[in-house]
């Protein structure tokens, strides 16, 4: 009986192939990337069309061979991709049936390359193709694209070659160096690389760096004599309550605190006519040793005359630079208000300031934004992107709607109708006077394509309450970012009034000035759409009159140290990327996912740092291949593609500009670059007794015996050189009954049984060891944060998350929490148990229990409500695959 309908199901679809092959004859064909895109112009397109997808790329350079022939002018050798092979059989005789075939790739460089492998594959007449763009996926944006078709631009092509080209060179012929001479399954990138020598040299900075000792002497007024003594009470019970991070209150709460008693925050600017200046002093004696001279004493004496006495002095070395000498010093004490002196309001000085409108977003200023508002990672801001750009059902009956413009661009400029669209808007729903007098224009890079537009929405009537319950909420935060940017762009900027109070007092040293600022918020302009800005230097002043008596609530010594550049996060890397001219808006995602993938790099806390494999591939490299790994020359190399794209320069002589003397460099270092040796250690090898030493291989650093290959004994380490050791874990192994161990992986922590290899059990846990809780799929099930409906786990691409059961029509989602292995019937798993990796999106730390899975609300370090979203797992790809079932 199966047999049958299996062979009725196969005639079916054999029918409808052939009748969709005689529909299509006569009719003309469009070929995009993505089956979204695909459906989403289809209904735009009418019956005389055939919309497939062709899934990206069909052809490449070859995978596993070389596939450039640099002794024939760096003739590139493609092949049909294999997972393609079957897409483009079908796309062939859709082709041959067709009369027209219309290639709808993306408008950048990268489209236009896939359109003309496209033509490439299928062997499509020049005079039967035609080429297609728009920037947004609307009816006007198609109709006009397909009403002005045009030929495969080929500069554009030339240009993505040689990027390709070059790459394929330095990945291809660099690699096998850094197999000999340093570790098996090294590679090197062309740009990776150069990202990579940043975030070292960035490193390196901040061990070098030598923190310099100043003081700052803030002071806290009040405007009442009779209150001041009870609020300096009121004021260190205040300092001394946990904050939300159990490290006291923030900016923001001691603004408020001071607000609602009359008081006001200042700092010492000023003494005797100069600026207000205590410094300590770090220098290195004869002998090269470090001697440190805290300003401490001056500080005490200037703040003893200010009412402030200290009874001692909490003093203790800083272990981060203990080889320094540097101590960390605090004085204890407190005001006393009688032996002050008389504080008097010497100037208050008022401005009209603005704030400007924000820029319409690039991709580079969106994968920043992104980065720090939302904490997504560049290469998920650009698939979430990609599927707005490319069209979500949002449950109109319009079927699918491309909701944005285009979204990799360097440009900021803004069609016509747009602002005109964006201005009726604002003037519409929130008056006249948050409209400019005319429409704000944006000025954008050099090397920007004016032609492109910046990243927008494609209607603006389309607002983020009126898509809520439609998008997924990854989606939908995304979106709102974008359409709150470009309808600010528009807006009118916001007027502050800043006022600065200088506070005068005679003391033994001469006249001591604090000077105190805030200002207060008088037009919000366009933060009507974005959100007034919390800002922890904004507080807000109490009335004053020049003269007018002040008195001391506190007087509050402090010691600082200049602090070295902080760590590359992803936003500063783009930024940087951007500004140095590494790369290209659209290459931004995939080269931090690499240089990640590569494991040259780790993020901890959202900041990177170099592993110790990437610190020596980027010494060797940088020794050894200046040009290729120097900033401006990658910069230059840009440029020059940029030029061939505008039809300047040949790419054969940009790509002879590079490899003569990167092959002349090539082959001297196959000569001269020494190999990484192997780095002595404290440990000796438990096997045999040998010394261990340090060495390097394609997962990392380890300890290796001195006495292999006779001896084969290995220890795992952590960053600091220290050994992993092994953890025993009171659990016994489900198979075999013996001790479990705590383990790790590339994914993690794990237990393995101690009877390895004899028993490969495993079972998932914390980074502590702790067993994961088992529990069944049914006990997770929530109420959907969007609808109402249930909630249950559902399976896709070999992730775990929470799906409502309401879909289609809801889409809403979430990602169950880390500390849970979810036991559930997967389709042929048989029972089997899977596990979900996640973070809160709040503390970026892993839920604490089970309970946590549904929300973490009753834990006070966070808030996060358990609505679709509130963790975020590694590659969050659930609320994309959740389309597929």
């Amino acid at each position: 009986m199966a047999k049958k309908k299996a062979q009725s199901t196969s005639k079916r679809a054999q029918s409808a192939e052939s009748d969709d092959s005689r529909s299509s004859s006569g009719r003309n064909l469009v070929i995009v990337e993505s089956p979204a895109k695909a459906k989403t112009i289809n209904k735009y397109l009418g019956r005389d069309y055939v919309v497939r997808a062709s899934r990206g790329h069909v052809r490449d350079l070859p995978q596993h061979q070389y596939g450039i022939d640099p002794g024939r002018n760096f003739e590139p050798q493609y092949e049909i991709l294999p997972k393609n092979k079957k897409i483009v059989d079908e796309l062939r005789k859709l082709s041959d049936a067709a009369e027209t075939v219309y290639l709808a790739t993306d408008m950048d460089r990268e489209g236009e390359a896939i359109a003309w492998h496209l033509m490439m594959a299928l062997e499509l007449p020049e005079k039967k193709v035609r080429r297609v763009v728009f920037n947004e996926i609307t009816k006007t944006a198609i109709k006009e694209a397909f009403e002005h078709p045009h030929d495969v631009n080929m500069a554009k092509v030339e240009a993505q070659q040689a990027r390709r080209v070059l790459d394929r060179i330095v990945g291809y012929e660099l690699s096998p160096l850094l197999w000999k001479k340093v570790a098996k399954g090294l590679s090197a990138g062309r740009v990776q690389s150069v990202a990579v020598r940043l975030i070292v040299e960035r490193e390196r900075e901040i061990r070098a760096f030598e923190p310099q000792e100043y003081w700052a002497v803030g002071g806290v007024f009040a405007t009442d004599a009779k209150s001041a003594s009870s609020h300096s009470t009121e004021w260190r019970e205040f300092l001394a309550t946990p904050g939300d991070k159990s490290d006291g209150p923030t900016q923001k709460d001691k603004f408020a605190w001071m607000a609602d008693r009359k008081c006001f925050q200042s700092e010492l600017s000023e003494v005797n006519g100069s600026s207000f200046k205590a410094e300590g002093k770090l220098a290195k004696d004869k002998s090269g040793k470090y001697q440190f001279e805290s300003a401490v004493e001056t500080v005490r004496e200037l703040a003893d005359s200010l009412g402030y006495k200290s009874d001692n002095t909490d003093e203790k070395e800083w272990q981060d630079y203990a080889h320094l000498g540097l101590r960390q010093i605090k004085l204890v004490g407190q005001i006393k208000p009688d032996q002050s002196p008389e504080f008097r309001i010497k100037s208050i000085d008022t401005k009209r300031t603005s704030s400007k409108t924000p820029t319409p977003f690039t991709t580079a200023t969106l994968q920043q934004s992104a980065a720090n508002q939302l904490h997504f990672a560049a290469s998920r801001t650009m698939r979430i992107a990609q599927g707005l750009y490319e069209g979500v059902d949002i449950q109109t009956g319009e079927g699918n709607v491309g909701l944005i413009t285009y979204m990799r661009t360097d440009s900021r400029n803004l069609s016509n109708d747009s602002i005109q669209a964006a201005r009726g808007f604002i003037g519409e729903k929130y008056g006249d006077k948050y409209l400019p007098e005319k429409p704000n224009r944006y000025a954008s890079s050099e090397k920007a394509q004016e032609a492109h537009e910046a990243i927008r929405p494609t209607e603006v009537t389309r607002t983020p309450d009126s898509l809520r319950g439609h998008l997924s909420p990854e989606q939908l935060k995304l979106y709102t970012l974008i359409w709150n940017r470009f309808v600010a762009c528009q807006m009118t900027p916001a007027q502050w009034d800043a006022t600065t109070v200088l506070v005068g007092a005679k003391v033994r040293q001469g006249e001591a000035v604090f000077k105190a600022t805030g200002r207060i918020l008088v037009f919000d302009g366009f933060y009507k759409v974005m959100g007034i800005p919390k800002s922890a230097e904004d507080q807000t002043l109490p009335s004053f009159t020049v003269g007018q008596q002040v008195y001391p609530v506190d007087i509050q010594p402090e010691q600082k140290f200049t602090s070295p550049s902080a760590r590359f996060t992803e936003a500063s890397l783009v930024k940087t990327m951007e500004a140095e001219g590494i790369g290209r808006p659209s290459t931004y995602a995939a080269i931090i996912q690499t240089i990640q993938d590569r494991g040259y790099v780790d993020q901890e806390d959202r900041k990177f740092s170099p592993t110790p494999r990437g610190e020596v591939v980027t010494d060797k490299l940088v020794a050894h291949f200046p040009k290729v790994m120097n900033v401006q020359f990658t910069s230059h190399v840009e440029g020059e593609l940029d030029k061939i794209e505008e039809s300047h320069v040949d790419w054969h002589h940009v790509l002879h500009e590079f490899y003569d003397p990167f092959k002349e460099s090539l082959a001297k270092a196959h000569d001269e670059m020494e190999k990484v040796k192997a780095e002595p250690s404290e440990y000796v090898c438990e096997l045999c007794g040998k010394p261990m030493v340090y060495r390097l291989g394609k997962n990392g650093r380890f300890l290796s015996c001195t006495g292999y290959p006779e001896c084969t004994g290995t220890k795992n380490v952590d960053k600091a050189g220290k050994i992993l050791e092994t953890v025993k874990v009171d659990v016994p192994c489900e198979l075999c009954g013996k001790e479990m161990l705590l383990r790790r992986s590339k994914r993690g922590p794990f237990l393995g049984c101690s009877g390895y290899p004899a028993c490969n059990g495993t079972m998932p846990c914390s980074e502590a060891g702790e067993p994961l809780k088992k529990v069944s799929a049914e006990s997770v099930a929530q109420p959907c944060p969007d609808c109402g409906s249930k909630m249950e786990v559902k399976f896709a691409r070999g992730r775990s998350f929470l799906g409502c059961t309401n879909y289609p029509k809801c889409k809403a989602t979430a990602i169950a929490g880390r500390r849970l292995c979810a036991k559930t019937k997967a389709r042929g798993s048989g029972g089997a148990v899977r596990q979900v990796r996640a973070k809160c999106r709040h503390t970026q730390e892993p839920p604490r229990s089970f309970s946590e899975l549904l929300g973490v609300s009753e834990v006070p370090q966070c808030h996060a409500d358990g609505q679709a979203g509130s963790f975020e797992g590694a590659r969050g790809r659930g609320q994309n695959s959740r389309r597929t079932g």
